[in-house]
């Protein structure tokens, strides 16, 4: 494969990502696997880590794997399908966890419209403790909506 496709690979998996995070948010966090995303709803949970800290195991698994595969005979696709997913994660980490969560304090006070309107729709999300009538299931894409201050 031209090595020129391989940069690509990464960008489409990690706009993929966004969907793929959407689906499990709403289906599978929402839905049959609620347990372990169930404290996360709740306002002050004391601990540092939460039962939903278990989906970061549940999506680096895939990326580490493909890592692995990619680069067993020298770098394939696999490889960049897995770095995708792995920067994705990332910036996961930094946007929800970090910037809308504060479970880091590197960003307290941002004035970015960009970051503010995440923020916005993350709180919309949480406004529903239990697992019905959540919205606003995505973490990059936000509505249009969410960016009138």
């Amino acid at each position: 494969m031209n090595l020129l496709v391989y940069p690509l690979v990464t960008v489409l998996v990690f706009c993929f990502m966004e969907a793929v995070t959407w689906c499990t948010h709403k289906y599978v966090m929402h839905g049959f696997m609620w347990y372990f995303h169930e404290d996360h709803h709740r306002p002050g949970y004391p601990h540092v880590f939460e039962k939903n800290d278990f989906f970061f195991v549940i999506f680096a698994t895939p990326s580490i794997l493909l890592f692995y595969f990619g680069a067993y005979n020298g770098l394939n696709v696999l490889f960049f399908i897995g770095l995708g997913i792995l920067m994705y994660g990332i910036a996961y980490f930094l946007v929800h966890d970090v910037l809308i969560h504060q479970r880091f304090k590197w960003f307290k006070n941002t004035k970015n419209k960009y970051l503010r309107g995440l923020r916005k729709a993350h709180k919309i999300h949480h406004k529903h403790l239990g697992k019905e009538f959540g919205e606003c299931f995505g973490m990059l894409y936000v509505p249009r909506k969410y960016f009138k201050i």
